[in-house]
């Protein structure tokens, strides 16, 4: 595992982070490293199924808001954002780790693809993004980052990741398009494109083992990243040192998106 700085880079700013699912997430990996740099954190759970998952790690990053957010469900988004403009009355970073396809829709072609699924995909991992900055921004007065996860199957062929390439094509738009909208507001967007790790929602993917496999033998580095490689980039992008950046699709994913 990767080994964490210690610092204050972070150190009085509010993070919200949308999507832990369990202590193997993405977001968690970020959240985590935005605490460890003095960030105060806000997180959000799926659903009372999920919450006991999330709960003991809201607890460990002493988090003070702690909601459910199903991003489908009418009002939950909003209560979330309601909710910090009452706890804290502003926003320095918000991190949208959030994607879902239907099961028959992700593992079969994508000339297959219902429509009804596709929309569903679309809805819950592009759109909710965009809403989550339409939200974020009346409460990031002085400037702030906005974040959120890709994968290099927006770009390329990837075998089987089928009807999330395009979903992932249209989250990676819908960066460029926020970051233009809102730079005037010195409201940077990016979004970041880990390799191929371990978490849940990867699982849905078919043969993922072999993917995982391929990566390590194909990246040049030799090994995949880990979630705490992810937050290291993401908090960077947060930080003065990123202050001219936006937009920007960033791999993390050791070289294996140069390779042929």
């Amino acid at each position: 595992m990767t080994q964490l700085p210690d610092g204050n880079a972070l150190a009085g700013k509010r993070a919200l982070v949308l999507g832990v699912a369990n202590a193997h997430s993405i977001a968690y990996g970020c959240a985590r490293v935005f605490h460890r740099l003095g960030a105060e954190i806000a997180l959000t759970y799926l659903n009372e199924k999920a919450r006991p998952y999330v709960e003991p790690l809201a607890r460990e990053l002493e988090a003070p808001i702690f909601l459910p957010c199903d991003v489908q469900r009418d009002g939950d988004l909003d209560a979330v954002f309601r909710r910090i403009g009452e706890t804290w009355g502003g926003l320095d970073i918000a991190l949208h780790s959030v994607a879902f396809a239907p099961k028959q829709d992700l593992q079969g072609r994508l000339v297959d693809s219902s429509a009804e699924g596709f929309t569903v995909a679309m809805d819950v991992s592009c759109h909710s993004f965009i809403r989550m900055a339409r939200l974020a921004a009346p409460l990031m007065p002085e400037g702030g980052t906005l974040l959120t996860m890709s994968y290099h199957g927006a770009n390329k062929v990837v075998p089987n990741y089928n009807l999330m390439g395009p979903v992932k094509a249209a989250l990676e738009s819908a960066v460029r398009y926020l970051a233009y909208e809102l730079g005037k507001q010195d409201i940077r967007v990016h979004a970041v494109s880990p390799g191929p790790l371990k978490t849940r929602a990867a699982s849905g993917l078919k043969d993922f083992d072999l993917l995982l496999t391929e990566a390590v033998q194909r990246a040049p580095i030799g090994e995949l990243v880990d979630i705490d490689d992810v937050g290291l980039t993401a908090a960077y992008l947060t930080t003065p040192y990123a202050a001219h950046l936006t937009g920007m699709t960033v791999y993390v994913d050791g070289g294996l998106s140069i390779m042929a």
